[in-house]
């Protein structure tokens, strides 16, 4: 049994929790596929680069608007796809060799983990090569993946989830996305502008469901003119073609085939993956480790982070847990604790959405006395230079505090706009502070979330 002070296992937002006040320590880091993690290698990153992409496609092909003919040419995948990983696969190599070579306190165990006891692990290497490890602490922080729905025939197709798709070798020619969430709609946008066919086969009535039911009806309305969008549409079966396609039968007797089926049906802790379990840890009912503020397990000695744990798949989370754990485990009598108090989020499709806090249904049932106001992007200025007609931001408040419970953007630059509003969440500033206690630059976009904010009735 090899015995360290630290065991990481997961060397995503893992990787971060090693530190100056660590230099001292025998670490032991354990991953299975790429340094970085998914969002390095399989999600936020590599999916907003081609997002880009796909935006610019976009602009070009919609540039009559604007009184320019343009029209795109060729969309060449090989190197869409080169710049991306060309980029990022030399990252992740090189932070393995950082952390294997240059980091002489830790030791890099590449292979599949289990827990086999409390804070002890069997890992199974290349060629049958094992290593039983054992850490005075652990930190868990393995992630998650892509879940596959038990439809019939669906193990008789090939089936790309968002761990593979971004590396196929030419752009689809007719794409099926099973699903309807954030990762369904960012990858639909990106081979959709890139000249794919789409079709889209959602259980629910709307795509991205979670969201404001305006920002839900309003992506699903806009997807709808782009591509075949199939809401409230039950799978029979999936059957091969003899071209090497894919053809989904659905429960009203319509028929789609393809050239590539996408599953974009949510993602699933891997705790199950590394026998949690087994090590004494406690689970949620839908697998997740269970982990308090402080990343504490119920394991003493051992911390959870990120997609194994937390209620929030989100990069910018888990960072925030590993800034935690990082502290507590060399700190353990000045414990801090994570706040997922105000939790941002953004898709990044096109149109891009933002929203923090309550949505209005949530709260109405929370009791709140709600006041709304909505501001279009056509109704201001720079709203103008896009030629927008479409898009909005959507905020929620509290008629009694004058507080925002929630705001919710659909638009250009949705994800940075919505950031103001997450910091005047945070620290307590009323709609009125917000609105017109600073200026906002014009005729810039801000002022759409300025003129939301002036647009709620007086005190």
């Amino acid at each position: 049994m090899q015995k360290y002070d630290l065991v990481i296992l997961g060397a995503g937002s893992g990787n971060s929790v090693i530190g100056p006040a660590h230099d001292d320590w025998s670490i032991a880091m354990i991953e299975e596929w790429d340094f970085g993690g998914t969002c390095m290698n399989r999600g936020c990153i590599p999916t907003k680069m081609f997002v880009h992409t796909a935006d610019v496609a976009d602009v070009i092909r919609h540039s009559g608007r604007y009184g320019i003919s343009a029209q795109l040419d060729i969309v060449d995948w090989p190197a869409i796809r080169g710049r991306v990983f060309g980029r990022i696969d030399p990252i992740a190599v090189g932070g393995e060799r950082y952390r294997a070579v240059d980091c002489t306190n830790v030791t890099v165990h590449r292979g599949h983990a289990k827990f086999i006891a409390p804070r002890q692990f069997v890992v199974h290497g290349e060629g049958g090569h094992e290593a039983l490890i054992e850490g005075r602490q652990v930190v868990v922080a393995a992630g998650a993946r892509p879940m596959i729905p038990d439809l019939p025939g669906i193990g008789d197709v090939t089936v790309h989830t968002s761990d593979d798709i971004m590396r196929i070798e030419q752009v689809p020619q007719h794409l099926i996305v099973i699903g309807g969430g954030f990762i369904a709609c960012e990858l639909a946008h990106v081979f959709g502008a890139l000249g794919a066919q789409v079709t889209m086969i959602q259980r629910g009535m709307n795509l991205l469901k979670a969201e404001d039911h305006d920002v839900s009806a309003a992506i699903t309305a806009s997807f709808a003119r782009r591509f075949d969008v199939r809401t409230g549409s039950h799978i029979e079966r999936v059957s091969a073609t003899s071209d090497g396609g894919v053809r989904v039968l659905l429960a009203d007797g319509t028929t789609v085939t393809g050239s590539h089926l996408l599953v974009a049906t949510g993602r699933i802790p891997n705790a199950d993956l590394i026998d949690a379990s087994a090590g004494g840890l406690d689970l949620h009912a839908d697998g997740r480790i269970i982990a308090d503020h402080a990343q504490r397990t119920s394991v003493p000695g051992v911390w959870a982070l990120g997609d194994i744990s937390s209620p929030y798949m989100l990069k910018h989370v888990a960072n925030h847990e590993a800034r935690v754990v990082a502290h507590n485990i060399s700190h353990p009598d000045d414990l801090r604790f994570t706040d997922h108090t105000v939790v941002p989020h953004a898709v990044f499709t096109n149109p891009q959405i933002a929203a923090v806090g309550f949505t209005e249904m949530e709260a109405r049932s929370a009791g709140i006395d709600v006041m709304v106001s909505m501001q279009r992007y056509g109704d201001i200025a720079y709203g103008w230079a896009l030629e927008d007609t479409t898009s909005f931001c959507k905020l929620i408040a509290d008629r009694a505090t004058r507080k925002l419970v929630g705001a919710h953007i659909i638009g250009p630059q949705a994800s940075s706009l919505i950031q103001q509003l997450v910091q005047g969440m945070r620290f307590g500033h009323t709609i009125d502070e917000l609105g017109s206690g600073q200026y906002y630059i014009h005729p810039a976009l801000g002022e759409l979330v300025e003129n939301a904010l002036l647009g709620f009735p007086p005190r």
